[in-house]
């Protein structure tokens, strides 16, 4: 009698290898995280600077995941269950994170100074694509407030929805928008904040 072949992995949907994991084959979790860990990185990445932190913070979430497999219906893909954990995750982070500091002028490289100077003759000739300018928008960014960083980066650079982040972060569309209103505003204030310490 001849045995079975073995099924590639590749053909197992996340679902099927959801219900093994429940039904007591706990090693099949790993090949979840083989399918997932890189997105998941680069997710955390967007979020944490030191690759300790993202390190650690990608162990918890995973944990996290697994201890809550049952909380996973099935009624969105595995992955967007996964990355919502992830973002909520990010945002306990950088809630818990947050430093009250300001950058002032002697925190700056002399390209980004050099920048601020330009940007304050004239905004509107300003190279925004620059390193200096990329530089100056992280920093920026380090100095909201975690819900602002949260939602800036999920709309901004993840060119996510506004419903995409509602679903993602349990806020309300109408707070979403309010949150996007203040981040940009906020964003406003630093930028000035950093150029008045040019003058100083």
């Amino acid at each position: 009698m001849e045995s079975e072949a073995p099924v590639a992995l590749e053909s197992v949907s996340d679902a099927e290898i959801v219900r093994a994991v429940r039904a007591g084959d706990t090693e099949q979790f790993g090949v979840l995280v083989g399918r997932h860990q890189t997105r998941l990185f680069a997710l955390v990445r967007r979020y944490l600077r030191r690759e300790d932190d993202v390190a650690d913070l990608v162990q918890d979430v995973l944990v996290k995941a697994f201890s809550r497999l049952d909380s996973w219906r099935g009624e969105a893909p595995f992955e967007h269950w996964l990355m919502r954990l992830a973002t909520r995750a990010c945002l306990d982070a950088l809630r818990s994170q947050r430093r009250h500091r300001e950058d002032t002028l002697t925190d700056l490289s002399a390209e980004e100074t050099e920048w601020l100077d330009r940007h304050a003759v004239s905004p509107e000739r300003n190279d925004h694509r620059s390193e200096a300018a990329r530089s100056l928008v992280r920093r920026i960014f380090e100095q909201l407030s975690p819900a602002h960083r949260m939602v800036l980066t999920l709309l901004e650079l993840e060119d996510r929805s506004v419903k995409e982040i509602s679903a993602i972060t349990g806020w309300s569309q109408t707070l979403v928008k309010v949150r996007a209103f203040r981040a940009r505003a906020e964003m406003k204030r630093v930028l000035g904040r950093l150029q008045t310490d040019t003058f100083l």
